[in-house]
């Protein structure tokens, strides 16, 4: 069983992502280097500003639905709780050439 986790990724304009993970590291290279050209890609949606860990992936599913339903005023809050600057909290998890 591996660790899961819940996180939220946001643009330099502030469009959101909700997503979930086994591997959060490579999760977030991937938004980096837009692996997949989704949405995230396509508003450079690639900043991550919170996450939380869930016991399992069924947690971490359910967790991922439950924000995603939220307003994005109580998602902004949820943010704001925890990275009141709205930092990057990835920004020194990966090499830096060449990733965004």
């Amino acid at each position: 069983m591996g660790t899961y986790q819940v996180y939220i990724l946001v643009s330099l304009s502030r469009c959101l992502y909700v997503g979930s993970t086994c591997d959060l590291v490579r999760r977030i290279h991937q938004h980096r280097t837009k692996h997949s050209r989704g949405h995230t890609a396509k508003y450079r949606i690639d900043r991550l500003v919170y996450y939380e860990p869930a016991r399992d992936v069924h947690a971490a599913r359910r967790r991922e639905r439950q924000l995603k339903g939220w307003t994005r005023v109580r998602k902004l809050a949820l943010i704001e709780s925890v990275n009141a600057g709205w930092l990057d909290l990835a920004l020194d998890w990966l090499p830096r050439g060449g990733v965004r």
